[in-house]
């Protein structure tokens, strides 16, 4: 399954948090790296005002990977923990945040995973990296439910 996935980090060397976990999603299991968008420093958004001055870095990374969605998820998570993902305050400051936006198509709502993620359209901290990709892969990675209205990512 093709698996879209953002990162983004806004605490300590937030360059080698990104690098880190890329390398680690990589490791796991019959996963594997496809291409990954260059990094992105963007402001925080939705966040408590005193964390606005925290920039993120942000990156969106594709991979192919022939674990169960559910499974390719709980360990997103654990990569996170293992990184220092402290999760204290609601959209507070964070080593790593690592979203699955998007798993070979998959619809699913449940308590631990929603797919595809409901508000990447919406952040263009996510869509302006998977466009990049998409530029210079010469591929289409964006699957329809991440189309904008008028069809074009």
């Amino acid at each position: 399954m093709r698996a879209i996935v953002s990162l983004g980090s806004n605490l300590g060397d937030r360059r080698a948090n990104l690098s880190r976990a890329i390398e680690l999603l990589s490791a796991m299991p019959c996963t594997e790296l496809v291409a990954a968008s260059s990094i992105l420093e963007t402001e925080p958004q939705d966040v408590p005002h005193e964390f606005l001055d925290l920039k993120f870095l942000n990156q969106v990374a594709i991979f192919e990977s022939s674990l169960a969605a559910e499974e390719f998820s709980r360990r997103m998570h654990a990569i996170e923990e293992h990184l220092g993902r402290v999760r204290t305050v609601r959209n507070g400051p964070r080593t790593i945040d690592i979203d699955l936006i998007d798993y070979g198509g998959i619809v699913m709502n449940t308590p631990e995973l929603t797919l595809p993620h409901p508000r990447a359209k919406e952040r263009e901290f996510v869509m302006m990296p998977l466009r990049e990709i998409e530029k210079v892969e010469k591929i289409s990675f964006c699957p329809k439910s991440l189309l904008t209205a008028e069809g074009e990512v």
